[in-house]
């Protein structure tokens, strides 16, 4: 229980400490704010730099593919048109259950506009008990409660695509109206850079057939990030920022790229701004309604997607500076791609302030503590059905469960 009496006692210092950080990120603002504007004028250059020397700098920078002064307005979708999404929860593996397996809820919702049609409104449970699903990935030292986590996100992909697949028969022949793909979250999958390939090729491979299935059906992709906390382009001006005359930061600077420090002389020139985030800047250039230029990924799993490399923009919603992510074969098709930020952003606003379908897929997802026992229940009927005996929890979790404080 918490004692809320020591908890006031050890947030004494704090408003101070956050009046002083607020005045130092203003500072960090208005250094990005300069630096945006000059890079824009010598963008040409900077992006050759980047090129250059992209193998002697220790930052991550996206490349801009528009140009930097760009503010450009999103159009109202056709009334007409339909939007889909996934979004999964799950049950964790635990050695004090009565059975050590777990459960992965994908919800699949289908909503349709200006049509005669019924939404699609699902969840599709699947459990894995099997020593392979358990176990396997220990092989390459992954915990199996991470493990499920990958394997989530490739059941979110295979839903996804089949949802659309599905709807693109049902069009066979036809004029349908324009669809969106949507997906809670980011498309670029970092954390499969530290994997060892083969367990990585499990993960990514499946998830990129399934998004190759979305690009041959002619249904945009696209990823919804709130409260982004990237830096991709921000990461870019640091080319500008730089006081040497290339940006050979192994030679000049070895140790730009790690850990930004509080004070701002303690940081290289490039540095200034740190640790400002995308989403702050785009805040105060962006109107309600527009988006920023689109930017190039550089992230380095991203070698891995083939034509799905991932491009991303800053979008002014309403609420908050969304960043959006989309496959290669969307970006480059202007038409495609201006129609997937008009319905995205008209699922915002049906939403108050966030997509409509990713938080209804969300709610299809979903599993409470309540689903957690009778799910558990309903198993140990299973097992008592099939002859198991001493079915049960252990004694730990029977205390924890009936404790009296």
């Amino acid at each position: 229980m918490l004692d809320l009496t020591k908890a006031a006692k050890a947030m004494q210092g704090m408003s101070q400490h956050l009046n002083v950080e607020a005045h130092a990120a203003r500072q960090r603002l208005e250094v990005a704010q300069n630096l945006l504007v000059k890079a824009a004028a010598e963008q040409g250059k900077l992006v050759e730099l980047q090129e250059n020397w992209r193998d002697r700098t220790l930052f991550n920078a996206a490349t801009p593919i528009e140009p930097l002064s760009d503010r450009t307005y999103i159009t109202a979708p056709p009334s007409a048109h339909t939007v889909f999404a996934t979004d999964g929860s799950q049950i964790s593996p635990n050695h004090h259950e009565i059975a050590y397996c777990y459960l992965l809820n994908v919800g699949t919702v289908m909503l349709h506009y200006g049509q005669s049609r019924h939404p699609v409104l699902d969840s599709v449970p699947e459990v894995f008990y099997k020593p392979e699903d358990l176990y396997g990935s220990r092989q390459w030292g992954i915990r199996t409660e991470e493990w499920m986590g990958y394997r989530r996100a490739v059941s979110e992909a295979i839903a996804l695509a089949e949802m659309g697949c599905n709807w693109a028969k049902v069009n066979d022949n036809k004029l349908p109206a324009p669809a969106l793909a949507m997906v809670d979250g980011s498309l670029i999958y970092w954390f499969l850079e530290q994997l060892p390939t083969e367990a990585r090729d499990q993960i990514l491979l499946p998830i990129l057939e399934a998004w190759d299935k979305l690009r041959l059906a002619g249904i945009p992709l696209l990823g919804y990030l709130s409260a982004s906390r990237s830096s991709e382009s921000l990461s870019f001006l640091r080319f500008e920022a730089c006081t040497h005359e290339v940006p050979d930061c192994m030679t000049n600077c070895p140790n730009v790229g790690f850990a930004a420090t509080i004070s701002f002389a303690d940081k290289a020139p490039c540095q200034e701004f740190e640790p400002l985030r995308d989403a702050i800047l785009w805040a105060t250039i962006l109107s309600p309604g527009q988006r920023s230029p689109l930017w190039k990924s550089q992230a380095r799993i991203l070698d891995l997607y083939g034509l799905n490399s991932v491009y991303f923009c800053y979008v002014h919603v309403g609420t908050e500076i969304a960043r959006i992510e989309v496959p290669e074969w969307v970006a480059q098709d202007i038409a495609q791609l201006d129609l997937a930020l008009g319905m995205m952003l008209a699922q915002v606003h049906k939403g108050g302030g966030y997509p409509v379908t990713l938080a209804e897929a969300h709610n299809q997802a979903v599993v409470t503590g309540g689903d957690r026992s009778r799910f558990f229940a309903l198993l140990e009927q299973q097992m008592i059905k099939a002859g198991l005996k001493n079915v049960g929890i252990s004694y730990k979790e029977t205390r924890k469960r009936g404790s009296i404080a």
